[in-house]
């Protein structure tokens, strides 16, 4: 008889497969010294080995595209991070340590001050960590960490996946993930909804499933089948989720306007918008161009930047966030290191107070850019959370002739207030993935708070409905672009609280884009009242999929 697993469902699809768990971490080097006379050969070999992991991991982020890239070469990075490489330099120097000891130990030092920070700052303790992994196997000869590759189409199994790992694995081998830690907003979601591959976090009892055994994996449902029937396994098998297509006019089965744009991060993901048809984009991260720099980009470096995003969509709207710099993505030029809580610090538009130079110098090149090609530029600002804070951006967008302003909703507050915001901000655009972890004190990383951090929640999705009637006090459009416009279960949902545009993983636009064309605008309305209703976050999402069982389950989700 089966036995059923649950946990967070993160990316939609059925599989069947064999279970491959992921190896061994890297072992702890011993506590071994060297002699005064060997440091700077141990100081040399330790540079060598980051260098040689910051290279291989620059050329795979060189071949990515979109977030897979961002991710890679975030790692990359910190595999040549300074405060690493100091601590390690110093332990061989001062303790006589051998460079892969050093090197271990510092960061964990560093992951053990990142952890109590919170979110999305602790999230990098999981990147230290695999670059710690990495350079100590480059030392030492080991096997370094990896996707494995047996051969075969495989169901993995992990604790959960290094970012990096996850950026480069091949859907055509891993037909589905399974991972006992993570959370709905963690890259192991993000990039496998990413990817198309099914996918199920933070699922209890996924540490005991043995390398080898067959399991069916929901990712739509969020369970796992162990000792499935043949029945089970044939049924998943035959499931392959269709390959739909999004002809470019996002609409409820009545006609009702719904905009389906795309989130991209530079250039190559622009062009990969454009071919899944998206409509325009929804949020164009313009932090491409500045992180793994020590001084601010020009103004025409940025234009040309932006250029290569804005002329993939002329005519088209497409919608620049200003730089959302801070807690997970410190600047030396805008941000401190030495914040007690980054995640609740100097970020997004909050560096402006401090460097309004930065911000001045990015709109006038984002106008620039914006004169010199033909796409609708909108502009809008992270982690607005007052009127005054919209007012001001209005203001100085308006300096630089962008007209078109408006404000992230990421803050609890700047929802429960939208309609003071709304008398500024020409337009919103909700970050799910922020106000759903402020609103619920989680840290969207931790396994044991999954059921927290997701979107699903009614409280976080009251918030979605209290700004949408804030922004229609004053005809104002609001889209969602963080991960749960992804969801195409739940998009019904959002366009039912007053969301018009939903901004996406490429690849989940046809799938959104499918669910929404089988329902009508009311219908959506009543989905909205049915979850609001609901207790939580598991009764919200069970609640709608009955609903919609007529609808999801023809179209395979």
């Amino acid at each position: 008889m089966s036995t059923t697993l649950t946990g967070a469902p993160v990316s939609p699809g059925r599989a069947a497969g064999v279970v491959v768990t992921m190896p061994a971490p890297v072992p702890e080097p011993p506590e071994a010294t060297t002699g005064p006379s060997e440091a700077d050969d141990a100081v040399s070999r330790l540079g060598a080995a980051s260098r040689a992991v910051q290279d291989r991991l620059d050329a795979l982020a060189a071949q990515a595209t979109g977030t897979a890239a961002d991710v890679l070469a975030v790692t990359a990075a910190m595999a040549a991070d300074p405060t690493l490489a100091s601590d390690a330099e110093r332990r061989v120097r001062e303790s006589g340590a051998t460079p892969e000891r050093a090197v271990w130990d510092a960061a964990n030092a560093l992951a053990a001050q990142l952890e109590p920070l919170g979110p999305p700052l602790s999230e990098r303790a999981r990147d230290v960590r695999d670059v710690r992994d990495r350079i100590v196997a480059e030392l030492t000869g080991v096997r370094p960490p990896g996707v494995p590759s047996p051969g075969h189409p495989f169901v993995l199994v992990a604790e959960d996946l290094a970012p990096a790992d996850t950026a480069t694995l091949d859907p055509e081998a891993v037909v589905a993930i399974v991972t006992s830690g993570g959370g709905p907003t963690s890259h192991t979601a993000i990039l496998a909804r990413a990817l198309g591959i099914p996918a199920v976090v933070a699922a209890k009892g996924a540490d005991d499933l043995a390398e080898g055994e067959t399991v069916v994996v929901d990712g739509g449902a969020g369970i796992v089948l162990r000792d499935p029937s043949d029945a089970e396994v044939e049924a998943a098998r035959s499931a392959v989720r269709v390959e739909r297509e999004f002809d470019g006019h996002g609409r409820t089965a009545d006609g009702h306007r719904v905009e389906l744009l795309a989130n991209v991060a530079d250039p190559a993901a622009a062009q990969a918008a454009v071919a899944a048809h998206a409509e325009g984009v929804g949020l164009f991260r313009t932090e491409f161009c500045f992180l793994g720099r020590d001084v601010e980009p020009s103004v025409e470096e940025q234009v040309t930047a932006y250029r290569g995003v804005l002329a993939a969509f002329g005519g088209r709207k497409v919608v620049v966030r200003t730089l959302d710099a801070g807690a997970d993505k410190p600047l030396p030029f805008v941000t401190a290191d030495d914040e007690p809580n980054p995640a609740l610090g100097v970020r997004g538009l909050r560096t402006a107070v401090a460097h309004p130079e930065v911000l001045d110098r990015q709109l006038r090149a984002i106008a620039e850019a914006a004169e010199a090609e033909q796409a609708d530029v909108w502009v809008m600002a992270p982690m607005v959370a007052t009127t005054d804070e919209a007012r001001a951006f209005v203001a100085a967008c308006e300096r630089h002739g962008l007209t078109r302003a408006g404000a992230m909703i990421e803050v609890p507050a700047a929802a429960l207030r939208s309609r003071w915001v709304f008398e500024h901000a020409t337009f919103g655009s909700i970050g799910t993935n922020d106000l759903t972890q402020y609103a619920m004190a989680a840290d969207r990383m931790l396994g044991d708070l999954a059921a927290l951090s997701t979107s699903w929640q009614p409280a976080v999705l009251e918030l979605v409905r209290a700004t949408c009637e804030g922004a229609q006090a004053h005809g104002r459009p609001v889209g969602v672009c963080g991960e749960a416009a992804a969801d195409a279960v739940l998009a019904p949902v959002l366009v039912g609280l007053g969301v018009r545009s939903l901004s996406m993983t490429p690849r989940a636009l046809a799938d959104v884009a499918a669910v929404l064309a089988e329902v009508t605008f009311v219908r959506c309305r009543e989905l909205a009242q049915v979850v609001l209703a609901q207790p939580d976050a598991d009764a919200a999402r069970s609640a709608v999929r009955r609903e919609l069982a007529d609808v999801l389950h023809p179209l395979g989700l």
